[in-house]
């Protein structure tokens, strides 16, 4: 055996041949090595938010049975890997399931809870609306009387004012 062939390896057909100090890599030439599809490098855009998962009730349901069905020591570790979720999930998606709430396997929308409008409580609203707007009318034509009041008594125009006007 000559030194050449022991530094050689043997491989299947087809397979090229590489001594020890080959490398196994492409060499580079100070730019990326690109393949049929594109650069190997990943993409360096990051989103500029991440998209909170959300999870319908079928799902939860679906998955909560699925890790019923598991008998084997490693199953529900195996099925929360296949689907990209936590222990933490299953805990939460159980406990809503105990208490019934079926609101509870659909997605919460987030933010500020909209109140129920109560007929009663929106009549109630409109008319203390209009109590103020109606407030807000008066309190503007005292003021525009009590200027033509001046401004007469000043030009000593005598106004025609019947008593009851003077006792409200």
């Amino acid at each position: 055996m000559s030194s050449q062939g022991a530094l050689k390896r043997e491989t299947p057909v087809g397979v090229p041949q590489r001594s020890v100090g080959e490398r196994s890599e492409p060499e580079r030439s100070g730019g990326t090595s690109t393949g049929a599809a594109g650069p190997l490098a990943p993409d360096p855009e990051v989103p500029a938010r991440a998209a909170r998962r959300r999870f319908t009730g079928e799902y939860k349901l679906r998955i909560l049975e699925a890790a019923e069905a598991c008998r084997t020591p490693g199953d529900i570790g195996a099925l929360l890997r296949r689907e990209g979720l936590y222990s933490s999930h299953l805990a939460a998606w159980r406990r809503q399931r105990r208490a019934g709430e079926l609101k509870g396997l659909t997605p919460k929308s987030r933010g500020p809870q909209s109140k129920k409008s109560d007929p009663q409580q929106r009549k109630i609203h409109e008319l203390e609306q209009e109590n103020r707007r109606l407030r807000d009318r008066l309190q503007r034509a005292e003021t525009i009387l009590a200027i033509q009041k001046k401004a007469s008594a000043l030009l000593g125009i005598p106004l025609n004012n019947p008593e009851s006007d003077e006792n409200d």
